[in-house]
């Protein structure tokens, strides 16, 4: 089994409900970070995202991994019209232990992940040996609305 992170993020609709199902539909899930609110980062103008990392003990490979990633979007009905643009679901994978990935579609660590406050902020609630630094960064945009089970064990009624 190997430990993975994916990367999660929602700005259209019902946000939480989005995360919530996209966490539920992953088989080896073993933890999941608290909900942040962060600005966009590059792209058109849109709404505040909410963003959260799910940590992963796996048998996949990484290309299973970004199957999966793919998949849990277009169940979320994601649509690709703007780079960057808003969207219901983002799912990325960030870091799979000791299997490095540099290929034309998929790169592992993810290449922007450390210049990502709302990747890192939540990445480092699972894994500070991969964040470490992070703790005492500028949240740039980025806040920490709750505890995962807390947010979810209300109904969220497309508030978030």
């Amino acid at each position: 089994m190997t430990r993975a992170f994916l990367g999660l993020g929602s700005n259209l609709g019902d946000r939480l409900g989005y995360l919530k199902a996209a966490v539920a539909a992953i088989g080896d899930c073993v933890a999941v970070s608290g909900v942040y609110e962060s600005d966009p980062v590059g792209g058109p103008d849109q709404g505040q995202f909410l963003n959260m990392v799910a940590e992963l003990e796996t048998s996949r490979s990484t290309r299973d991994l970004l199957e999966l990633c793919q998949a849990l979007e277009a169940s979320a009905e994601r649509v690709r019209e703007v780079h960057w643009g808003p969207r219901t679901l983002d799912v990325d994978v960030l870091w799979v232990d000791e299997e490095p990935v540099d290929e034309p579609d998929l790169v592992v660590p993810h290449p922007l992940m450390f210049e990502r406050a709302f990747v890192m902020m939540p990445l480092a609630e699972l894994a500070p040996d991969i964040a470490e630094g992070w703790a005492d960064a500028e949240p740039g945009g980025c806040r920490r609305l709750g505890d995962w089970e807390e947010l979810t064990s209300q109904a969220s009624g497309g508030v978030l």
